[in-house]
């Protein structure tokens, strides 16, 4: 019987526009504040394209180092996965651009479920290379969310910026890599994160143009409703899901769309908010980029390492949200896998009083829900 396999990730890079747009600069573009700003969102300043950036050079620039660190060259890739809402053009896929400039001889494909966009494409290539089809597999995230931002809508224009992070999943039969994951999506929230007139149901014309729909428009209360309840929900599922509890994730890494969600999610997990990890302020929100990038930054930042298991979400556009459960290098999973252990009991003790925690929770969620209601009727 052959060995089982793992996907490993073995190397990672990012890249990062030149450009820096403050609070204090969208103050001079549109009627906003630093105080909002930074009060609604956490954010302080966003990365955007220089004139010599596409969705394809920042996509390479962040995969050269990660193919590197993994100890290959282009040549050995056999497979591109590349999440993106912005390519360069409607036709042909990003992917295929991406292929040809690092000078790689594989497949490649465009992954498009927004800001959810890269866990897709990641637990996609671990599929792969558990599957038995591939060794090597490149998993790009990368975004251009500027050139859809309308700079008069203050809801949306402080919100986004522009970035790229990459990872090689190598294939290995010692334990890491994926260990649980969680995929979905509900379109009936569709409308409420879209660019209207930029797709074959309405191409972009002058009437278009004229009524701004070719910019992202966003509700923004129903999106902040989804994603408090996907980032708690989908990383409970996972992290019970890989046979751990979430005192065994040394690091959360939730897509950087608001420090208020962020927040939010770690008071309905029950973990210290030093758990999560938050580059938010940084870099606003990078859409596909921004959890590989977060990842790649706690890595250098030593919040990571071998050994390591690591839980992240993502939600956005479809709406979609997406979870997975990482362990960084090689080892042992979890004794929670352990038939009969100490470790095992400790573990089902400890799932069975966060189930009794979390019936609480629920409970008292919507007297939580109408007392802050009530207070912000009275202010």
């Amino acid at each position: 019987m052959p060995p089982e396999r793992y996907a490993k990730i073995a190397g990672w890079g990012k890249y990062v526009p030149e450009r820096v747009l403050t609070n204090a600069d969208l103050e001079k573009m549109v009627d906003t504040s630093d105080e909002w700003i930074t009060q609604r969102t956490g954010i302080k300043e966003r990365h955007l394209r220089t004139e010599k950036d596409t969705n394809s050079s920042m996509a390479v620039a962040a995969s050269i180092p990660a193919i590197e660190m993994a100890g290959l060259t282009a040549k050995d890739l056999d497979l591109i996965i590349v999440a993106t809402s912005s390519p360069d053009y409607l036709l042909p896929p990003v992917s295929s651009q991406i292929q040809h400039m690092l000078g790689a001889e594989c497949g490649a494909f465009q992954l498009g479920a927004g800001c959810s966009g890269w866990v897709y494409a990641l637990t996609t290539a671990d599929q792969f290379i558990k599957a038995g089809g591939y060794n090597n597999i490149l998993v790009v995230g990368v975004e251009i969310i500027s050139f859809a931002l309308d700079y008069t809508d203050r809801t949306t224009c402080v919100l986004f910026g522009d970035a790229a992070a990459a990872v090689v999943l190598t294939a290995t039969d010692q334990p890491s890599g994926v260990l649980a994951f969680e995929l979905g999506s509900d379109g009936s929230g569709a409308e409420a994160l879209i660019v209207p007139a930029a797709g074959s149901t309405k191409p972009i014309d002058f009437e278009g143009i004229e009524n701004r729909e070719n910019f992202i428009r966003m509700d923004g209360q129903t999106v902040f409703k989804f994603a408090t309840r996907a980032v708690a929900g989908s990383l409970k599922r996972v992290v019970s899901q890989a046979g751990l509890l979430p005192d065994d994730i040394a690091l959360f890494i939730p897509h950087q769309a608001n420090a208020r969600i962020i927040e939010a999610g770690a008071k309905l997990l029950r973990q210290p908010l030093d758990k999560f990890y938050v580059n938010v302020h940084k870099y606003g929100n990078t859409s596909a980029a921004s959890v590989p990038l977060a990842m790649v930054e706690a890595i250098e930042e030593g919040r990571l390492k071998p050994g390591d298991k690591v839980a992240m979400v993502a939600f956005g556009a479809g709406l979609t949200w997406a979870a997975v459960v990482v362990q960084m290098g090689e080892g042992e999973i979890s004794p929670a896998h352990t038939l009969f252990s100490a470790g095992r009991a400790a573990y089902l003790a400890k799932k069975a009083q966060n189930r009794v925690l979390d019936g609480v929770q629920a409970a008292l969620l919507p007297l939580y829900t109408w007392r802050h209601k009530s207070r912000k009727r009275r202010k």
